[in-house]
């Protein structure tokens, strides 16, 4: 099986792979529980914020050329509303956290630590850039969804492994359009963290 290499980059200095991310998110959101109809005008938007922003950070996984995995991340102070009203409402200082983007890895890759090396390229750069925190969130789709293939096992396990903890006082909501909908829609997002001192 041949090696992927990972290489990391920030701010814009991912133009040469954006349009390589945009289909790779698409690709893989598309599957369950994101369910993601996306198109690549709302990917070059919501890239863009991670592009514009210096402190960001790209950790991209190539086999030979092919972009096959990406994960992101940025200061949550540079993020959007959304994403930051959960911890000011709550009180949590923003400019310590450093918030993930997304992980996204082509199924035929997974297994192999990929994910593992993702968490930790982010972890480096967020404690050398003095974060006290990391976080993301994560949609929450009923158990009893009609696109709930059979054989889904949640990520949480792996989560977990690596440290990071579920906070359900910390919730937001996304919009995006699903898979057979005609417009985009709320979806309910919880936050996990990881203390990173």
């Amino acid at each position: 099986m041949p090696a992927v290499t990972l290489s990391t980059c920030q701010g814009s200095a991912i133009a040469p792979h954006l349009d390589a991310l945009a289909r790779l998110r698409i690709r893989v959101f598309r599957d369950f529980p994101y369910l993601y109809d996306g198109d690549l005008a709302y990917e070059s938007d919501y890239l863009a914020r991670y592009a514009d922003c210096p402190r960001s950070l790209f950790v991209l996984a190539f086999d030979d050329e092919a972009l096959v995995g990406a994960a992101t991340g940025m200061p949550l102070a540079d993020d959007l509303a959304e994403f930051r009203a959960p911890f000011e409402q709550a009180g949590i200082d923003i400019g310590s956290v450093f918030y993930y983007g997304e992980s996204v890895l082509l199924s035929s890759y997974r297994g192999r630590g990929i994910g593992k090396a993702f968490m930790a390229e982010r972890e480096a750069h967020a404690r050398r850039e003095g974060f006290a925190s990391a976080a993301f969130c994560a949609v929450e789709r009923p158990d009893d969804h009609p696109l709930k293939p059979d054989d889904y096992v949640p990520l949480h396990g792996f989560w977990q492994s690596r440290g990071y903890q579920r906070d359900p006082a910390l919730a937001t909501t996304f919009h995006w359009k699903d898979i057979g909908d005609a417009e985009e829609t709320h979806k309910p997002m919880v936050f996990w963290l990881k203390s990173l001192r």
